[in-house]
């Protein structure tokens, strides 16, 4: 039940303080005073977006807090750049939570919410409250939602592996001729090398042989070293007489041991090299290979190569692991599609062990209000798919004037008669929920005289159970027995226009009453009459 309601800086409010008693509470006001305001507020409260109108002074935010007989606390700040803080109990949270919180608490049916009454979702979910099938209705959402989500991954799996298919005798063929070419990283630039020695190896061996004759001499001349090594020995037989002598022999022997070095390395540099055309022909085979690999796949070096192959040997892997993964969605699926079914049949028997129960109770109060020929039906049929809701449709159907004119509601009630409907569905529901709070905004729409009346008298029966706020212009709703708030203007000391709103003196409920019954101007006839409806 909502105890206290405290609103700053919205729209012509500029503050307000206000506890709200249990029971009927009823709102009225002269056109444009400000209870649609009141109300918005409240809405925003419970979630609704905010735009620039709801700023008073739009260099300030607007504040709207309610507190509940729980000791709950909500409240939402709108700040003037429209940017929105909720709390629940002085804690941080969404805008989602706060509007679902509220939604457990508050029930607002606005002018024109009658319209609901041809939308099929708010149809279901009035027989489905009805049966106590939203649990159970929730229970299948999940597994409906996680067959369509499952369906929706394998579907996507099926398509990625079609596409892998289709190109899979090629991908093979690929990965066959890199796997054939046995890559080793780096081996390009060593054939490189090598090819370049064994083109030229003709001419390399002769270079050698050359330097080795040079250096070891042959039976006409004196090689390099011995004549070094001569040399060196004619040097030492002067060291004793010249002293610079001996160092320049010792100089020129170590001359000789690095010459004789090289001329080591030389012939074993020599032997290592083979002239040979046959080795020649499979580097250059090997090199056009890797050439022609680098250029098909665009690769820069045998790295490059390597990764597309092991990315191909992925591909082909994946498209086993594809059918794996395709096949345990599937498997996943059909279970979430037995749950789903097995649910879906379960509400459909609680579905249609209600509907006649329902159609007797709503007929019955419908023709409580006035419509004394009236006939309501719930026409419950099969889907060929299961959709949101489960596996079936329905509609309302209604006649004010007997079963021979029965329709679809949208098409043949009236905008009072939808009024009625509606008033008579919230009367129905609010026995099986326990919703404590609940609010009409002019529910009486379309409606007068006696019917009026009789609609009061239901507003009236449900507040011993709950919490009622009904919003009128109507003095037979007025009249009811409950709370009386007037919305009002008045100019503040600033001049400006501000919405105010004040619970009624019995004296001040006749004379507003009156105003209901007579206009602005009141007669002693008005006030006599609104006398004997606050009776």
């Amino acid at each position: 039940m909502l105890k206290h309601l405290s609103i700053q800086n919205y729209a012509l409010i500029d503050s307000l303080d206000i506890e709200w008693p249990e029971g009927l509470v009823i709102i009225t006001g002269e056109t444009g005073a400000g209870k649609s305001i009141l109300l918005g507020a409240i809405s925003l409260l419970l979630g609704q977006k905010a735009g620039a109108e709801v700023f008073g002074n739009p260099e300030k935010p607007v504040v709207v807090e309610a507190e509940f007989d729980d000791g709950m606390i909500l409240r939402r700040v709108v700040h003037p750049s429209l940017r929105s803080r909720s709390f629940i109990d002085e804690e941080p949270v969404t805008s989602a939570d706060l509007t679902r919180i509220a939604a457990r608490i508050i029930d607002i049916h606005a002018q024109h919410k009658h319209l609901l009454l041809s939308d099929p979702a708010f149809q279901m979910e009035v027989l489905d409250r009805y049966a106590g099938s939203m649990a159970l209705l929730e229970q299948y959402r999940e597994q409906h939602r996680r067959f369509l989500s499952l369906s929706r991954e394998a579907d996507s799996l099926r398509e990625q592996a079609s596409k892998l298919n289709a190109d899979s005798d090629y991908r093979n063929f690929q990965l066959s001729q890199l796997e054939e070419a046995n890559l080793c990283e780096g081996e390009l630039a060593a054939l490189e090398q090598e090819q370049k020695a064994l083109a030229h190896a003709e001419d390399i061996k002769e270079g050698l042989m050359r330097a080795l004759e040079l250096l070891g001499g042959n039976e006409e001349n004196m090689g390099l070293v011995q004549g070094l090594k001569e040399a060196a020995s004619s040097l030492g037989k002067s060291a004793g007489y010249v002293e610079s002598a001996a160092s320049l022999a010792e100089r020129l022997q170590s001359c000789r041991i690095e010459i004789d070095d090289i001329e080591s390395e030389l012939a074993a540099l020599s032997d290592r090299i083979v002239v040979s055309p046959e080795r020649l022909a499979q580097v250059d085979d090997r090199l056009a290979l890797l050439y022609s690999l680098l250029k098909k796949h665009r690769c820069a070096d045998e790295a490059g190569l390597i990764a597309y192959r092991d990315s191909l040997r992925e591909q082909c892997g994946g498209s086993e692991e594809l059918s794996v993964r395709i096949e345990a969605l599937a498997a996943e699926a059909a279970a979430a599609d037995k749950a789903r079914r097995e649910l879906a049949e379960k509400i459909r028997q609680r579905r249609e062990s209600v509907v006649e129960p329902l159609c007797a109770m709503l007929e019955e109060q419908i023709r409580s209000l006035e419509l004394p020929r009236a006939v309501f039906r719930v026409e419950l049929s099969a889907l060929e798919t299961l959709g949101e809701s489960g596996g079936d449709a329905l509609r309302f159907l209604f006649s004010a004037n007997g079963e021979q004119y029965l329709a679809d509601i949208s098409k043949v009630a009236s905008g009072g008669e939808l009024s009625r409907v509606m008033l008579a569905l919230k009367a129905v529901m609010a026995r099986f929920t326990s919703l404590p709070t609940m609010i009409f905004d002019e529910i009486d729409t379309g409606v007068s005289g006696r019917a009026a009346d009789r609609m009061g008298e239901m507003v009236s029966a449900m507040a011993a159970n709950m919490q009622i706020f009904s919003i009128t212009h109507l003095p037979q709703i007025a009249s009811k027995k409950g709370a009386h708030f007037l919305v009002y203007k008045e100019t503040d000391a600033q001049g400006r226009t501000v919405s105010r709103i004040r619970r009624l003196s019995d004296e001040e409920r006749v004379l507003e009453v009156a105003r209901m019954l007579s206009g602005a101007k009141l007669t002693d006839a008005a006030i006599r009459n609104a006398k004997e409806l606050l009776k």
